[in-house]
């Protein structure tokens, strides 16, 4: 579920399409306001940024709009290698608008929960909450829907959530709220979501492919396939990267 098979970049984009958005968006949105800082984008990002004070007072498109803003380049990397890296299966299992439904509904319960709980003048941005939210709808799987995820994804998902958790409570600047309440959301939604869901297989992407391009190639069989290794060890190497990260992000990254 977690190791990508396509072939290319717009191979996945054909298969992940709202997941390839998404990451559109994210990239988009960082060019516009931290990387040229054109004074419509830094309006934009005071505009959508999460700021309980002004949902207060009325401006409730807040509890949608940080879900595509970020504070700087590492967060929004950061974010985006998790959405590719859980996204995809997700996308396949659910269908497209499934996927949002959850995708946004997460997140604006991570948002409403950082509204009700965080204080007054609490500001946050980012899309951790949607993304915990992905979380919450496989833990419910791990917990109720067995047949939907072998034992080995399993455990993976539970061991980066279970990191991921410990993280949002050592780290600083993080958004604890948007956090825990994006997974409630997810964890909650995940029952309604569910419904008719089919396990995720690679397979199922074949009918997408052109077969005029697939040539013969005569060497197929005598070229080395995917280490043996690397696929035993994923779940470290996933842990790995993911520590990484999580120790860049010490810098001074808002989540």
């Amino acid at each position: 579920m977690f190791i990508r098979t396509e072939r290319s970049l717009k191979e996945f984009m054909q298969f992940y399409p709202i997941v390839s958005t998404l990451v559109i968006i994210h990239l988009a949105l960082w060019i516009l306001i931290h990387f040229l800082q054109l004074p419509f984008g830094i309006q934009l990002y005071q505009w959508g940024a999460g700021n309980n004070f002004f949902i207060t007072m009325g401006e409730y498109w807040r509890l949608i709009t940080p879900i595509f803003l970020h504070v700087d380049l590492m967060h929004t990397l950061f974010n985006s290698f998790a959405l590719v890296l859980f996204g995809p299966a997700l996308e396949q299992m659910l269908g497209k608008f499934k996927f949002i439904f959850a995708y946004l509904g997460a997140g604006i319960i991570g948002n409403l929960g950082s509204y009700l709980f965080g204080p007054e003048f609490y500001t946050h941005v980012g899309a951790s909450g949607a993304i915990y939210g992905i979380f919450g709808i496989y833990i419910f799987m791990v917990a109720f829907r067995k047949h939907l995820i072998d034992t080995g994804n399993s455990q993976i998902i539970t061991t980066i959530f279970i990191i991921g958790l410990v993280m949002t409570f050592i780290q600083p600047n993080i958004n604890i709220y948007g956090h825990i309440f994006g997974f409630i959301g997810g964890f909650i939604l995940a029952s309604v979501v569910l419904i008719n869901a089919k396990p995720y297989s690679p397979w199922r992407n074949q009918r997408f492919r052109d077969d005029s391009e697939i040539q013969f190639d005569p060497n197929r069989w005598n070229k080395k396939r995917f280490p043996k290794k690397f696929k035993k060890n994923f779940l470290w190497i996933i842990i790995a990267v993911l520590v990484l990260l999580g120790l860049l992000s010490r810098l001074g990254i808002f989540y």
